[in-house]
Formats: structure tokens, C-alpha cells, sequence
């Protein structure tokens, strides 16, 4: 099982020095990868509670917001070698597919194959609108993104005609340096997540569990993926647990299959940053 570290780069903290510093020392760490999530916009009220804090609401330091995924990314590719990059998650239902395969595939190119592609439908209704689309059809306009981004990655002369996208034949290159395209890793706990993931996914992506959670959501997978005709072999389980990680609950997830722990990395002092990272360090021993 490797073990990667789910970091939520803040402005003003988060300076180019200690995302670059960061980045080299979770690789000498011996992390298998770093994840962020993705807002690009922020509200003082929403709808719907944001699902992975107690009170609702994204801890975002006064002044500050979280970096953009795909120039955060491009900018730690540069300053490693082989740690991987993964998106915890891509927001697609509020995302353009033509421009979010030309990036992607472009971060593909330049990291040497160190992206993980993983998406979800987002809870955010406000940021879904204010980036143009409609909250009520975000499933189905979130099926044909992926449809639309493989062909894109995948065919030398891309075509497609859906209800929410229509593309004249083009072509989109680089093609991703990992084929036959970046691993889509679909987030999401609910029946049209798992479906989702087994129709379009490499693997699934779980958030804020723990292994009782796990086990009852790999359950749900498992029957979403036989109803695909498939199976979890070669297909990879990704979680990002509570904050607090033991060794005990690494390895009950390693009995379950988990592929990959995600461990968050919470504050981002200096001292705290320093003290995860031995943490993390260690988990690598325990994982191996």
C-alpha cells in the first residue's frame, strides 16, 4: 500500500518557497504522491454544508483561498522528480472538457506521466453557477465530460455529440504520456458515484473515511462494478482518512485492498509541517 499526503495549499501561507520545499521533502519522504482539492471561488453562505468539516464550512484562512490545482501542480513537477500529483478532487460538473483535457494531458506531458485525474460532482451549488452551468443536470453533464475527455486523450481525431457537449472533429495533443490516458479516479459516496466510477474510472476515491466506512463503501463498489461487468482487479482504491491516522487503521486498510491512504496534512506551520512529514515517513514503513 503507498501512502501519499492530501495538501490544501492556502494563499498567503503557502508561498512558492515552501510549496517547492514541500514538495521536495514529501519526495524524500518517500510519499507515493501529494493531492489538493479544488474551489476557485468561495462563499460566505451556501445551500449545502461543505461535507467534510463538522460545522460546514471550508477552514480558509482570513484573506486567503486555495491555489488552482493544474499551475500548483505544473509548478511542483518542476521542483521534483517522481513523486506523483492527483486531484482530490477536479470539479467537472463546473469545468470546461475541452480545456480541462488540453491541461491536464499538458501536466501529463511535462511531470513524465505523474498525474492522477481524480473528479466528483462537487457540493458547492453557487460555484457551479457562478462558473456558468446548470446544479440541476451535474450528473449527466459530469458522464459526458468523461466520455468526451477520453476521446479527446485518446483518439487522433475526436468527435462527439451529446445533450450537454457537441464537438466537431479535432484534434488535441500531446496525448497523455500514460495510456491509454491519465487513471480517472471517481470520487463520491453516493449510488451515482459508484456507478460512475465503475463505468468511466480506474479506480475510486473515498474522503474523510475511516475503515468501517470503507468497507461498507467498497460493498456498494463492488456491486456497481459487477453490474459493469468488472471487477476491483486493476482497479485502484484511493482514501483520504480523518485527520488522524494510526498505524493500527493503516493496516486494517490494507486488509480491505486499499491501494493508497491519502493522509491530510492539516496545518501548515513550519513546525507542524515538520512533525507530519516524520509522521508520514513513518507510515511509509508501516505501509510497505
Amino acid at each position: 500500500m503507498k501512502i501519499g499526503v492530501f495538501a490544501t495549499f492556502m494563499s498567503p501561507q503557502c508561498t512558492p518557497h515552501f510549496i517547492a520545499d514541500f514538495g521536495r521533502r514529501a519526495e524524500s519522504a518517500g510519499l507515493d504522491s501529494i493531492w489538493m482539492g479544488e474551489h476557485v471561488v468561495l462563499f460566505d453562505r451556501t445551500e449545502f454544508p461543505y461535507p467534510g468539516s463538522r460545522d460546514g464550512k471550508l477552514p480558509v484562512p482570513e484573506g486567503g483561498g486555495m491555489l488552482d490545482t493544474v499551475a500548483t501542480f505544473g509548478f511542483l513537477a518542476a521542483a521534483t522528480k517522481t513523486i506523483r500529483f492527483g486531484t482530490g478532487i477536479a470539479l467537472i460538473s463546473q469545468r470546461n472538457p475541452v480545456y480541462t483535457a488540453k491541461e491536464f494531458t499538458t501536466l501529463d506531458w511535462l511531470s513524465g506521466g505523474r498525474i492522477d485525474f481524480g473528479i466528483g460532482v462537487g457540493w458547492c451549488k453557487e460555484e457551479v453557477l457562478a462558473s456558468g452551468y446548470r446544479w440541476e443536470d451535474r450528473g449527466a453533464r459530469s458522464d459526458e465530460f468523461l466520455e468526451l475527455v477520453k476521446l479527446l486523450w485518446t483518439q487522433p481525431l475526436a468527435s462527439y455529440a451529446g445533450e450537454h457537449f457537441q464537438l466537431a472533429p479535432c484534434r488535441l495533443d500531446p496525448k497523455p504520456v500514460q495510456k491509454p490516458h491519465l487513471p480517472i479516479l471517481v470520487g463520491g459516496h453516493s449510488p451515482a458515484a459508484f456507478r460512475r466510477a465503475a463505468r468511466y474510472g480506474s479506480g475510486w476515491y473515498g474522503f474523510a473515511i475511516g475503515p468501517e466506512q470503507t468497507a461498507e463503501a467498497l460493498k456498494r463498489l463492488d456491486k456497481a462494478l459487477a453490474a459493469e461487468g468488472r471487477t476491483r482487479d486493476r482497479f485502484e482504491i484511493v482514501i483520504t482518512p480523518p485527520y488522524r491516522v494510526s498505524d493500527d487503521m493503516l493496516r486494517a486498510f490494507a486488509a480491505l485492498g486499499v491501494d493508497r491512504v491519502v493522509a491530510q496534512l492539516g496545518s501548515q506551520k513550519p513546525d507542524a509541517v515538520a512533525d507530519k512529514l516524520k509522521e508520514l515517513e513513518r507510515f511509509v514503513r508501516v505501509a510497505a
